[in-house]
């Protein structure tokens, strides 16, 4: 069997079903004027009329809330249960879900003791007079968290969970496969899913028109309409003073699924991929995935990860606090992922109503992720490119030398552009000196301007960069980074390891890679002995 060796060319001609959308969302749900302690003062003071605003006005709120929820556990006929210390939630759910056979409903209520954000009275002393005083403030502690493990008809399942304790923060945690699903099954449109997606679909494109209409006004919806079936902490009259839950974005998965017609094809190919893109971590690559520029001031570290669970490999990198992650799925489907936990490393605010630029940003992050794979992958140049790059060159009346492919300074040259090519501002003639005095062994004092100056028309005249209209600075053209790709990968990868087993005394043992070549010399010394030729 032969396998495409092209990743361009397999994402082209292997891919069955392509569907990209929103994946899971981790949403925070909160009242917003009670965020702050001058807010809770007001809640208690100007709203319920109290002298003072205090902690000890919670618990009875605190209370009643969990009465509440017991109250309607037992209504509802639903198991309110505490979590167990060494099973995972997802576990518990999978099987409160295998046994549901409604449309929607309450799967079960959670019950976990965890870290949250609340509200506390604390000692302060006035440093003036010394004298001691309470103060609300905000801190955190460990407290009751009731998950409502719920399935929507529109949704399917999903949880909401809230904080016991005040101000009764709550998050919300949807998946927008399951949505995807749910749709199709009410139009009637045939799937076969697959772990967290689809492995085939009757109707793509409706499919694909599906994930797309996921928004977030739909989102709200769900939540509100949860929040009237579910207990409340506070009461009809505080919603009606405007005291009501708001959302924003936590947690935002935007997701890339290939499925591939062979596994097998499939398979090799996310090796290639990964071989060939371990320092795709580097900020420069980092930067065009994302579209977002990186300086040394950044916040982050920048970095390739390959992580093994059993025999299934993933990709990782970082930006911020955001990522990027790659794996094979289920050995059918190549998975590409972006993760973005604090939207405000794109300058967006949290608030829901910002998910459309949001979607952008992942779906187009993802994009741009395989581009740089197939650039890197799939880097080789014409013949005639080649050979043009190898041979003095005259444009425009101006005259300028060979670019050499064993040439040292070339390949220094070329290894420097691959530094700045993801740069939006480009570089200057300053900037490339450094990195390429490095590459060459050479003290940064030895390379003059003019020098540079001379390296860089030669570069400027082959194609390889673009002078920035307006100004002394440069870009690596398309052209140029395949260029730059091919000459210093087949030289650092092929050429000179090539050649060290190829050249290798006869007298030294022979190595695994070394035997072929003296097999191949042997098989045409005993040609041209067949062909009666001399040697």
């Amino acid at each position: 069997m032969s396998f495409p060796q092209s990743v361009a060319t397999l994402l082209r001609d292997r891919v069955t079903m392509e569907l990209e959308g929103i994946d899971r969302m981790y949403l925070n749900v909160y009242i917003p004027q009670l965020q702050c302690d001058i807010g809770v003062v007001r809640f208690f003071r100007f709203h319920r009329g109290m002298r003072f605003a205090s902690t000890g006005l919670m618990a009875p709120i605190t209370q009643a809330f969990v009465t509440a929820i017991e109250a309607f556990a037992k209504a509802c006929n639903v198991d309110l249960l505490v979590f167990p210390p060494r099973r995972r939630k997802e576990e518990i759910a999978h099987e409160y879900l295998a046994r549901f056979e409604g449309e929607e409903g309450v799967l079960f209520i959670g019950k976990a003791q965890e870290k949250a954000s609340v509200c506390r009275m604390e000692q302060r002393r006035n440093p003036q007079t010394g004298c001691k005083y309470a103060w609300l403030s905000r801190t955190t502690a460990m407290v009751n968290q009731y998950y409502f493990y719920c399935v929507d008809e529109d949704f399917g399942p999903f949880f909401l969970k809230f904080c016991s304790y005040f101000p009764y923060n709550a998050k919300l945690c949807i998946n927008g496969h399951e949505y995807l699903k749910r749709q199709l099954k009410k139009e009637g449109v045939g799937f076969e899913a697959l772990d967290n997606g689809l492995l085939s679909c009757e109707n793509p494109k409706r499919a694909q028109e599906i994930c797309d209409g996921l928004s977030a006004e739909k989102i709200a919806a769900l939540l509100h309409k949860w929040l009237m079936r579910l207990p409340q902490p506070l009461s009809p009259e505080d919603y009606a003073a405007g005291y009501r839950y708001d959302v924003s974005i936590l947690q935002a998965e935007f997701s890339l699924t290939q499925v591939l017609d062979r596994p097998q094809t499939g398979r090799l190919l996310f090796e290639q991929i990964i071989r060939e893109n371990l320092d795709i971590g580097r900020p420069e690559h980092v930067q065009l995935a994302f579209e977002r520029r990186i300086s040394k001031r950044t916040p982050g570290r920048f970095r390739t990860r390959v992580i093994t669970e059993g025999v299934t490999p993933s990709l990782h990198l970082d930006y911020k606090h955001s990522r990027l992650k790659q794996y094979h799925n289920e050995g059918r489907a190549l998975r590409t992922e972006t993760t973005i936990n604090d939207t405000r490393d794109f300058r967006l605010g949290r608030r829901l109503g910002n998910l459309a630029a949001l979607r952008q940003i992942g779906l187009g992050a993802n994009r741009r992720l395989l581009d740089i794979e197939c650039i890197s992958h799939d880097c080789l140049i014409g013949e005639e490119a080649f050979q043009r790059t190898q041979r003095p060159l005259t444009v425009d009346n101006q005259r300028t030398s060979a670019l050499r492919f064993a040439d040292k300074s070339v390949q220094a040259l070329l290894n420097s552009l691959l530094l700045f090519r993801l740069q939006p501002r480009g570089f200057s003639n300053r900037d490339l000196r450094e990195p390429f005095a490095e590459l060459l062994g050479e003290d940064i004092a030895s390379l003059t301007q003019g020098r540079m100056t001379y390296h860089l028309r030669r570069l400027r005249l082959h194609g390889l960069i673009q002078r920035i209209p307006g100004s002394h600075r440069y870009q690596v053209s398309d052209y140029g980074l395949r260029v730059a790709l091919f000459y210093t990968r087949a030289y650092a990868r092929l050429l000179r390891p090539g050649l060290a087993y190829a050249l290798t005394p006869p007298s030294l043992e022979s190595t695994p890679r070394r035997t072929p070549l003296d097999r191949l010399a042997e098989a045409v010394d005993r040609c041209c002995q067949t062909a009666s030729l001399a040697a």
